[in-house]
């Protein structure tokens, strides 16, 4: 899921942090690629004309492999090398976001059943792209792959983007390639997003500087773990109203998630207790509103004569009055002898209607809807466990992994994916054949590998006689010695 609404932030508040590239000039990077995150994403897009996964005659799904193997192909052309890195044990904080991410596909289950009886095939394929699961199946024919074409896979302790910044951090390769923007919470110094997109889609790949990010939005690393935990992570249900402007402005005036909190919990705490005493305000309202009135005379009113609007004491509607009732001013005895009326006779029609002064006192006041609104932290949030698991995640140290990129296995490609998943064989072959080429080929070094760019010194502004004069300045002075020495030679 990531961190919602942050890349919008980074664009309004710190636009320098983001760089757009075109794979091309992304050559001699080395990259640690969510592999988690790109399985998720091969499954969902990877797809037939019918939107349907892609499947071999025995009904196996290949779309993930499919993914992996060409678009793993694309990026090595562009002088990319790629390492994966796979998710581990998922932290325990994680459960509660992973059981309701379960119920949520099992409601697209049922929707798209009922879709694909009466809706359309739009329909079907929304649905059926939220019921996307990555199994442990998935994972382990992935791996046997991205082995086979001779890429580094890592299997992370925890959560693939931690172990991508920890390599990131370690300089083993140059950035973490994910979609989830809580790689940079993970503390990766650069993020590529868009790496492993299709080549049709024609996405420029998209370069997060977290130092630029942090210089942008006046913070530090703490403070913008904090800030991300406040606008939504996978570990923390959200705040509910809590959008990425009222973030950051609440972060910016209390200085830290712990203030926020205590400034929330004390508003809330308010509101509560101001809507408490407008409950009892209106019950004793009510109370007085309901005693009966003091009989005024002798007779009684028979029972049914007065009609009752059931549908609209239902809805919570107030009660419409008669054409023929009178003010809240008239008096007791007016009243019954209108009733009386009324259960005789019955109403015919509308009554005239009166001045405007009772046409207001007539009119019943509507009550304020009591809804709960505003910003709502979560009974349970131990946003304090969140923090510790983005500062000090479960990830293996970078110094004690060795990325190495090896020539593929063409044969064992060809029994793979064309015996076991019914691949083309010829288009395997060629595939296998570019990995060859371009992971043996000893990659030109990047020129900014060798230089540092500074930015340009202003010149010194001065004043006076020392004060560098223009050019035109400089020009008119020549002509005037040209034309001295002119007159020198005619005399």
């Amino acid at each position: 899921m990531g961190i919602k609404g942050l890349t919008g932030l980074l664009s309004e508040h710190a636009p320098a942090c983001i760089k757009e590239h075109d794979i091309k000039t992304l050559f001699g990077r080395k990259v640690a690629i969510d592999a988690s995150m790109s399985i998720y994403q091969f499954l969902i897009a990877v797809r037939q004309k019918d939107g349907e996964m892609l499947t071999n005659e025995a009904g196996e799904t290949t779309s993930h492999l499919m993914g992996f193997f060409y678009r793993t192909i694309r990026i090595v052309e562009n002088g990319i090398k790629p390492a994966y890195v796979f998710d581990g044990k998922p932290p325990e904080l994680k459960k509660g976001v992973l059981s309701k991410r379960f119920e949520r596909r099992e409601e697209a289950k049922e929707e798209g059943e009922e879709a694909k009886e009466i809706g359309t095939a739009e329909d079907i394929d929304r649905f059926s792209r939220r019921t996307v699961k990555v199994t442990s199946q998935h994972n382990e024919e992935c791996r046997r792959l991205l082995k086979l074409m001779g890429i580094p896979v890592v299997v992370a302790p925890s959560e693939a983007e931690a172990q991508c910044a920890e390599l990131a951090r370690g300089g083993k390769v140059y950035a973490a390639g994910s979609e989830d923007m809580d790689t940079l919470t993970f503390n990766a110094p650069i993020l590529f997003r868009h790496l492993t997109f299709s080549e049709a889609k024609k996405a420029p790949i998209s370069e997060i500087n977290l130092q630029l990010a942090l210089k942008g939005l006046g913070m530090d690393m703490g403070q913008f773990i904090e800030l991300c935990i406040l606008l939504g992570c996978d570990y923390l249900e959200p705040i509910k109203g809590m959008g990425p402007k009222t973030a950051l402005k609440h972060l910016k005036e209390h200085g830290s998630l712990k203030n926020v909190i205590e400034h929330l919990q004390e508003k809330a705490a308010q509101k509560a207790a101001k809507a408490a005493e407008e409950e009892e305000s209106d019950a004793d309202e009510a109370l007085v509103e309901d005693d009966p009135p003091v009989p005024t005379s002798d007779f009684e009113v028979p029972d049914g004569a007065v009609d009752v609007d059931d549908d609209a004491d239902e809805k919570g509607e107030p009660e419409k009055k008669d054409a023929g009732s009178g003010s809240e001013g008239e008096g007791e005895e007016e009243k019954v002898e209108k009733k009386k009326s009324k259960a005789k006779g019955g109403a015919k029609g509308k009554g005239k209607k009166g001045s405007k002064g009772e046409d207001e006192e007539t009119k019943p006041k509507p009550k304020k809807a009591k809804g709960k609104g505003g910003i709502q932290i979560p009974e349970h949030w131990p946003w304090e466990e969140a923090k510790k698991l983005f500062e000090k995640p479960d990830v293996q140290p970078a110094d004690e992994i060795e990325l190495e990129w090896k020539n593929p296995d063409v044969d064992g490609l060809v029994d793979f994916l064309v015996r076991e998943k019914g691949f083309n064989e010829e288009r395997v072959r060629k595939g296998a054949e570019k990995l060859q080429k371009y992971l043996n080929t000893k990659q030109q070094g990047r020129l900014d590998g060798f230089f540092t760019v500074k930015a340009k010194e202003p010149a010194p502004k001065t004043k006076g006689k020392d004060a560098p004069k223009g050019k035109g300045v400089k020009r008119k002075r020549e002509e005037k010695e040209e034309a001295s020495k002119t007159k020198t030679k005619r005399k």
